[in-house]
């Protein structure tokens, strides 16, 4: 049963708490994306550097949340670093990974092209690497973004500094109170699905070309269509 004047009397906390779960994310995301950056550019000028780091950003990636936040405390205290470090460290894999396969999938003639233009590496890396490569690069973010915001949630494990919409879980669970449960849980859930939605929208913006080409094909596949059905229809 849904105790609809509790939530009532509860929206400036959801409020406050719903900004907070997106200002860990964010910054967790921010931290890593420029990690992850860094690395990817390592692995795809030094590639015998790629298989180390993907090695180790996955056993990363499997340690279990709560056991990573609890192998902090002892290190970092009850502090914003023990929330924030566990999450970087879990957005590498799907960052380096997807960076690195955009930047890999840049056509060698197009690169060609840009040096014998004279363009420098980091001017090639701005102008025609990185808008190239940007799709699967935002694919990664997403990936990224839905992850760490459902990971912020267990940050709530560590006292009701943290957490974010997370604080409401824990607390609901504690009390033996469903309401609270869901109170949390469902804008938890909303947030990750809006914030998808907004990477979508940016990534289509930034790049035009990839909807212009995949309207093209599109239109030359409605016309393969057509011309079969009526090919059919003639015979």
């Amino acid at each position: 049963m849904i105790d609809w004047g509790w939530i009532a009397d509860h929206l400036d906390d959801l409020a406050g708490r719903t900004i907070q779960h997106l200002g860990f994310a964010v910054l967790a995301l921010a931290i890593g994306f420029a990690i992850s950056f860094a690395l990817s550019l390592w692995a795809v000028r030094q590639r015998r550097v790629y298989g180390p780091i993907t090695a180790v950003s996955g056993i990363l990636y499997t340690i279990p949340s709560l056991a990573m936040f609890a192998a902090l405390v002892p290190v970092t205290g009850l502090s914003i670093a023990t929330a924030i470090v566990p999450l970087v460290l879990y957005t590498l894999l799907i960052l380096v990974r997807n960076i690195v396969a955009g930047l890999d999938a840049i056509p060698r003639d197009v690169e060609e092209a840009a040096d014998g233009m004279g363009y420098t590496r980091r001017q090639r890396l701005s102008a025609v690497d990185l808008p190239l490569a940007l799709p699967l690069i935002v694919a990664g973010v997403r990936v990224a973004s839905v992850s760490t915001i459902g990971l912020v949630t267990v940050t709530g494990a560590l006292g009701d500094r943290f957490g974010g919409l997370g604080f409401f879980i824990f607390e609901g669970y504690r009390r033996s109170f469903p309401t609270e449960i869901l109170f949390g849980a469902i804008p938890a859930m909303l947030l990750a699905i809006a914030v998808d939605l907004a990477l979508v929208t940016v990534q289509g913006r930034l790049t035009p070309w990839s909807r212009a080409r995949v309207d093209a094909g599109m239109g030359a596949l409605d016309h393969v269509t057509r011309d079969d059905i009526a090919g059919t229809a003639a015979a």
